[in-house]
Parts: C-alpha cells; sequence; structure tokens
C-alpha cells in the first residue's frame, strides 16, 4: 500500500510538472499513458473475442529482449551459483576470484560493454553477453556468502548419517543458502534488465535499444518516457516474483 500510494504521489508530480511546460523533455504523465497504450499491446475487439495485438515494432523488440535477457541470466545463474559454492567451499578458488568478483560487482560493467564488438561482434550475442556480465557476478558472491554461512549443526548431522558428497550439497548446503542464492538472483535479474538496454543501445541497437534511440533522436518525448515506464515495470515486476518466492522460503526456513 505505501509503494503505491507513493507512485501515485510522483505520478501526479509528473502530470503537474507536465501541465505546466517546466521542460521540453518531460511530457504529463496521461499522455505518457496514452502512448504506452499505442506502442504495447492493445486490445481488439472481434466478433469472438478480445484478442491482444501488439504493434509490430514494439512485439519485435519486446521478443529480441526477452530473449537476450532469458538466455543471459540463465548462463548467469548455471556459471553464478556452481562457481560461488565452489569459491565457499574450495578456499584456494575462493582466494583466486575472491578479490576479481568482489572489483567486478562494484566496477561499472557499461564500460566494458563497447570492449565486447571487437570480441564477440554486434549483434543479439553482445546482449547476451553483457547481461551475463551485469547478473552473475552479485549471484556468485551471495551464493557463496550462503554456502559459507550454511548452519554448520546440519552439516555435521548430515555427515553423521552417511551423507554422500552430492547430498550434502543438494539436501543440506544449497537448501540452506536458498534464501542468500534467491537474494542474488533477483539483483541480478535487476542488473540483468539493464544490461539488456545498455548492451542494446552501445553496441548492438536492437530491441528495446532500438526504440530508444528512435524516440530520442526524433524528439518522441511521451513515447521515451512510456517506454521507460515499460521496462521499469517489467523489471519491477521480475524482481517482486523472486522476493515473493523469497519470502516463502525463508518463511519454511524459519518454521523448520
Amino acid at each position: 500500500m505505501k509503494t503505491l500510494l507513493s507512485l501515485v504521489v510522483w505520478f501526479v508530480l509528473w502530470e503537474i510538472a507536465g501541465r505546466l511546460k517546466l521542460s521540453t523533455i518531460v511530457p504529463p504523465f496521461s499522455a505518457v499513458i496514452e502512448a504506452a497504450i499505442e506502442i504495447a499491446p492493445t486490445e481488439k475487439f472481434g466478433k469472438a473475442a478480445i484478442e491482444i495485438v501488439p504493434t509490430d515494432k514494439f512485439r519485435n523488440a519486446a521478443i529480441i529482449s526477452l530473449r537476450s535477457f532469458g538466455l543471459g541470466m540463465g548462463l548467469a545463474l548455471a556459471v553464478g551459483i556452481p562457481l560461488g559454492v565452489a569459491m565457499a567451499r574450495v578456499k584456494g578458488v575462493g582466494r583466486l576470484l575472491g578479490m576479481w568478483v568482489n572489483i567486478f560487482v562494484s566496477a561499472p560493467i557499461s564500460a566494458l560493454v563497447p570492449i565486447l564488438m571487437a570480441v564477440v561482434g554486434i549483434g543479439e550475442t553482445t546482449v547476451v553477453v553483457t547481461v551475463f556480465l551485469f547478473a552473475v557476478f552479485v549471484i556468485t558472491l551471495d551464493t557463496q556468502v550462503g554456502i559459507t554461512h550454511a548452519d554448520r549443526s546440519l552439516v555435521e548431522m548430515a555427515r553423521s548419517f552417511g551423507a554422500r558428497r552430492d547430498q550434502l550439497y543438494s539436501k543440506v548446503l544449497l537448501l540452506s543458502a536458498l534464501p542468500e542464492i534467491l537474494a542474488g538472483v533477483r539483483l541480478g535479474a535487476i542488473r540483468g534488465v539493464k544490461g539488456v538496454v545498455i548492451g542494446q543501445l552501445l553496441v548492438a541497437i536492437i530491441g528495446v535499444g532500438e526504440l530508444f534511440e528512435l524516440y530520442s533522436n526524433h524528439f518522441l518525448m511521451e513515447e521515451f518516457w512510456a517506454l521507460v515506464v515499460i521496462v521499469f515495470l517489467f523489471a519491477f515486476a521480475v524482481s517482486e516474483a523472486i522476493a515473493a518466492l523469497e519470502r516463502r522460503v525463508e518463511y519454511y526456513a524459519a518454521s523448520r
């Protein structure tokens, strides 16, 4: 409720600023909503039912962006979680990679994005790698923290009952560290959305990045801010979905 109220206040202030024409780049919020309805999927009324029909340009941009985001996040999860486990359980790996992971978590990854053009070329592959770089390090770090602080008593109990190494990892360590892992995934997903937009803008002007470039070059501020709102809503929805799973996991972990 507090979040909703805060958004309403900001939207009202946005509408007032737009109506007063304080800046040419800030249109009224109502105009932004109208533009969002035009560029995003709209309802088409037919004889049988209501059909959702997106504009072709937005649909193509959304498909490319979602595919890049999904592939990049999938790679980040496949690399980040095992790497975090290895850093927590193998001291040599932790000492070797710990400093670099911490550096890249706080480093401006966007500064490295143009270099990818020379390495993997211009195209969707560059965007996928960008999403991966934005997400993988925070996932790795949170996984390492979760495994490191796993309940030692559970580990010792599993060993005393003769648990194999794979059972120790799959049924004790990973489950015990799941809240921290999900927190890293949530932060990585938010950073991944940022990686999609930055990658598409700086290196490969495709997908949502192409639309941002188109709207800004032609000074279509209503459409530009509508796209910003859509991207923010997507990031918020992904974050809240993972946060809901995180809260459920923490609830069951606390009641166990």
